[in-house]
């Protein structure tokens, strides 16, 4: 009843505070040592890593921490996305074995689409979920304002695996201006990652004489042939454009050491942010894009389609080029249907598109940052917030990435136990032999795993795709590790930069993102290049005359604190 009264004593807080803000969508540690399941194993089973006990030492004895399994553990979780549907609990083979082991079940609350006033009417009707997932931005802050999260550094410390893998620089950039940590970082990492690029259409390339395709002339005319020879075809597929899937990767081709901060609506330049519609690079870009929309050579519905529906263009294989943030999630999928039925059929990954003139190696299609994409955060409404964050723990270490990410562990599955260092999944010949069923399995965590660690997937599936022939090797791994690995830019300085909703600058953001949410569609879909450009200078002039500058300059302070948070200061 506490947790109750505590919420009703702040929702009409949060709700007012929450009236400012549009939900977003968008994207380490010391690796090495012994995993500790600390008691985590389940009761009635012997440990999956089944040589050495690992060691204990620095950590708390396992009779004072959560022992998964020992009760049943039942959740809530609402993923704060209106594209975001949690998959069933228990209906895939790896969140079966989590319930079947640790007598855990998790129900997903469904945002219906409109997650803004989803997540308002939980905290009005006092139902708030036991763990929300979603964005760095203020939603998450209101909620922590408003006392609506539990703090976690307890927990941190009290637990093996977050205080194992974080870098130390992670948990600062975490903590919240009360000095507490209330939110837990997925796909935290301390080296590149990430998935931002281009695919092409094995088979359309092919019958096109497999041409170049580096610079923005030679994907101009790439996609011109296409649309002659096959009219059917999109010739370049965005993705869900609104949210800049592919007109930001072509941002990227015009602007060397150019993170894409269009979701700031502004660019760094020196030592301060300003307006993104004077920087060269995104005026360029943004006429290159309409000329594409102009001339029918990118998708139609770029600003309107949803992702079933780009999906079914991947799978049916009419795309010809495909840019997003993340090609991996889909593509892979439909590399698997289409080269299963032809073999000269499906998708690869090329290296970024540049402007003739521009150095590949310093164009970046995507950004990664060590606090990773998003974070999760364990509401007071839990009944036992020690054993949620015991399961998040558990879901960021050896075992839960494993079970997770490869599947339940077993001789007829894609590992079976761990290497003697505790680290290391013992895969199994499965794990070459079937990469559809492998590719199954990682569809669904993909939007199962709120709490990934980077650093120790990347690095064990990696270390064990190097062994395989290349014909064996995930198609995945094997592009990320080939391209887009190494083409992501370091974006860690630039976290945390939104406003909060309520201060004059978040008032001035809001009306500044309306701006630019009107300007950007009407640029794509302007008739000329002198009319995009208008488009732009009208935009600016707009953003300029509703105060866009106190949003600048608070941009810069914060980036400028980020720096120092990095450098230790």
């Amino acid at each position: 009843m506490k947790n109750k009264r505590k919420i009703a004593l702040n929702a009409a807080t949060v709700l007012l505070s929450l009236s400012f803000v549009v939900g977003c969508s968008s994207n380490g540690g010391n690796n090495g040592g012994e995993a500790a399941t600390n008691g985590n194993t389940p009761a009635n089973e012997k440990p999956s890593n089944e040589a050495a006990t690992p060691s204990n030492e620095g950590t708390e004895p396992e009779s004072n921490l959560f022992k998964l399994g020992s009760e049943p553990l039942d959740l809530t979780f609402y993923g704060n996305y209106g594209w975001y549907t949690m998959p069933q609990w228990g209906a895939d083979p790896s969140t079966k074995w989590i319930q079947d082991n640790f007598k855990v079940n998790i129900t997903g609350i469904s945002s219906g689409g409109n997650n803004a006033q989803k997540l308002q009417t939980m905290i009005a009707g006092n139902q708030l979920p036991d763990i929300i997932w979603g964005e760095r931005d203020d939603n998450m802050n209101r909620l922590r304002e408003s006392g609506l999260l539990v703090p976690l550094d307890e927990y941190i410390d009290k637990y093996p695996n977050f205080k194992k893998w974080m870098d130390p620089k992670v948990r600062k950039l975490l903590t919240a201006p009360d000095g507490k940590i209330y939110t837990l970082p997925n796909y935290y990492t301390n080296q590149p990652n990430g998935n931002a690029g281009y695919i092409v259409n094995k088979k359309m390339y092919k019958a096109l004489g497999s041409p170049e395709l580096k610079t923005t002339d030679d994907l101009y005319n790439y996609l011109k042939a296409v649309k002659e020879k096959f009219p059917d075809a999109i010739p370049f597929e965005t993705g869900l454009a609104k949210d800049g899937h592919g007109i930001d990767q072509l941002f990227s081709a015009f602007k060397e050491n150019n993170l894409s901060f269009t979701r700031y609506f502004a660019v760094p330049n020196g030592d301060k942010f300003e307006s993104i519609y004077t920087d060269p690079g995104f005026r360029d870009s943004s006429v290159f894009s309409a000329k594409l929309m102009r001339e029918k050579l990118m998708t139609q519905d770029a600003m309107t389609q949803t992702e079933d529906q780009v999906k079914e263009k991947l799978l049916s294989g009419r795309a010809a080029v495909y840019a997003s943030s993340d090609p991996m999630k889909l593509a892979a999928e439909a590399d698997i249907a289409l080269s299963s039925k032809d073999p000269e059929d499906g998708y690869f990954f090329i290296d970024p598109i540049v402007k003739p003139g521009n150095d590949v190696t310093k164009t970046f299609p995507g950004t990664y940052n060590m606090l990773g994409w998003n974070v999760a955060a364990i509401t007071t409404s839990a009944k036992n917030p020690e054993a949620v964050f015991a399961l998040l723990d558990w879901m960021t270490g050896p075992e839960g990435t494993a079970v997770l990410f490869w599947g339940p562990p077993g001789a007829d599955g894609f590992w079976d136990g761990f290497e003697s260092d505790n680290l290391t999944p013992k895969f199994t010949d499965r794990y070459a032999n079937d990469p559809k069923g492998l590719t199954e399995i990682q569809a669904v965590s993909a939007n199962t795993i709120w709490v990934g660690n980077t650093v120790y997937m990347d690095g064990v599936k990696s270390k064990y795709e190097a062994t395989l022939p290349e014909e064996k090797r995930n198609w995945s791994t094997n592009w990320q590790y080939k391209v887009t690995w190494k083409s992501q830019g370091d974006a860690t300085e630039f976290v945390n930069l939104f406003p909060i909703p309520d201060t004059d600058e978040g008032i001035a953001y809001q009306r500044v993102k309306d701006i630019w949410l009107k300007a950007r569609a009407e640029a794509l879909f302007a008739k000329s290049d002198d009319e995009v450009l208008k488009i732009l200078d009208k935009a600016h002039k707009d953003s300029m005359d509703v105060d866009f500058q106190i949003v600048l300059d608070s941009y810069t302070k914060k980036w400028q604190d980020n720096k120092a948070i990095m450098n230790g200061n």
